[in-house]
C-alpha cells in the first residue's frame, strides 16, 4: 500500500492525504475516508488554501484499515 506524501490538518478537524503521484484522499474527523470532490478547494487549520486533486477513497480505506493512523 502506498502511503501518503503529505499529511495535511484541515480546519472541520478531517485530514487531507496527498498521495506521492498527487491525487489527494480526506479522512473525517471520526477515522473515516470520506469523498472528495476533485477541484474542491479545501480549508488547511492554518488557513492556506488547497484544491483537491482525484478521490482516493479506496485507497485511504485500505491504508485506514492496515491500521495507518496518525
Amino acid at each position: 500500500t502506498q502511503a501518503a506524501r503529505e499529511v495535511i490538518d484541515l480546519k472541520d478537524g478531517s485530514t487531507l492525504y496527498v498521495f506521492k503521484d498527487g491525487k489527494m484522499a480526506k479522512e473525517d474527523r471520526y477515522g473515516r475516508a470520506t469523498s472528495l470532490q476533485s477541484g474542491e478547494v479545501l480549508e488547511a487549520s492554518d488557513s492556506r488554501k488547497v484544491t483537491a486533486v482525484g478521490n482516493e477513497v479506496a485507497r485511504l480505506n485500505s491504508l485506514l484499515g492496515d491500521g495507518h493512523r496518525r
